[in-house]
């Protein structure tokens, strides 16, 4: 296939122009770098061609959509930090960028898969969540709901383009996809922790630490993106893509120290502190995968203990990289 990577030099977005080039597609990338790195990126591969730009930029969007098949979506402003921080510039992008890449797909017949988040489903904190199963979401006017709120935007616009445009696209939400590359620098959790402990720094857990995330390997994930696109019974639905591995913050806190052999300890802050008021966090947060496993037989592989010890490597590396 001929594939455009929105956020292609992003942490997913790199693992899956990878994933691409080595089953033999040709793919192009887009990044506006505000937060990827070209670093990400293969430096010398004939199939792949990078541009630096924004998905804001309709003109631009345009042209790239014009050359490939398929879309796959990733680029978007992602991060508690981020959002906390940028709010009004992350629904921009959140929004009027997914929009620009929809019209163009339509425009040019290419397919489209949509990257969306596990936080459509806000406070619902049901064991096994189901793409049907209802959002509950807190006040508009708090900026935590910002991303869950303009993701949503983004699928009822996906829907609407396949229903009302015949475009064909899939929609999938991602639960905590974690692996290298990934930075704590905007807020995720488990390179924030390995970062703390390889530093011998006391890891920082917010709130209760009483959470219960599920973490998926971004290599497990990445695989499942290139077989959903090609699904034609995926058009125009939502997917679920993570583990059901449950683990507390805490629980995680206390791994990240055992796997770095650091004795830093570990210390609670609030999340006023962390983010400033009115910040809301999830109880527990746990994918129902079952679709994913009748459409393409996706079972992640890799288990927390293999993320996490994927994730010290990388930053251990990086660092003797630094110091030499």
């Amino acid at each position: 296939m001929r594939a455009l990577v929105t956020g292609a030099a992003g942490f997913i977005g790199s693992h899956l122009v990878e994933h691409l080039l080595a089953e033999g597609h040709t793919v192009l990338g887009v990044d506006d770098l505000s937060t990827g790195s070209t670093a990400n990126l293969p430096q010398d591969a004939p199939a792949f061609r990078f541009v630096q730009g924004t998905i804001l930029d309709g003109s631009l969007i345009d042209d790239l959509v014009s050359e490939v098949d398929v879309v796959f979506h990733l680029a978007a402003a992602v991060g508690a930090f981020v959002i906390q921080e940028r709010t009004l510039r992350s629904l921009l992008t959140n929004v009027h960028g997914t929009e620009n890449v929809l019209d163009s797909a339509h425009r040019h017949g290419a397919r489209v898969l949509v990257a969306s988040t596990s936080e459509i489903y806000g406070k619902n904190t049901k064991p096994g969540l189901s793409e049907t199963d209802d959002r509950l979401i807190g006040s508009p006017l708090k900026t935590r709901w910002t991303y869950s709120e303009a993701k949503a935007i983004d699928e009822s616009l996906t829907c609407s383009y396949v229903r009302e445009l015949g475009l064909d696209a899939v929609i999938v939400r991602l639960f905590n996809t974690v692996g290298p590359r990934q930075t704590g620098r905007y807020g995720m959790v488990i390179p924030r922790l390995v970062g703390q402990a390889l530093d011998d720094r006391p890891l920082t857990v917010f709130g209760t630490g009483h959470q219960v995330r599920c973490f998926c390997h971004v290599l497990d994930v990445v695989p499942a993106l290139v077989r959903l696109v090609d699904v034609p019974e995926a058009n125009g639905t939502a997917i679920n893509l993570g583990s059901t591995e449950q683990v507390s913050i805490m629980e995680l806190a206390t791994k990240v120290l055992e796997l770095t052999g650091s004795n830093a300890g570990v210390v609670k802050m609030s999340y006023e502190d962390a983010y400033g008021p009115g910040y809301e966090d999830l109880q527990r947060r746990v994918p129902d995968c079952a679709k994913a496993r009748a459409l393409i037989g996706f079972q992640p592989t890799r288990t927390l203990d293999d993320i996490v010890r994927a994730v010290i490597d990388e930053q251990t590396r990086a660092a003797q990289v630094v110091s030499a």
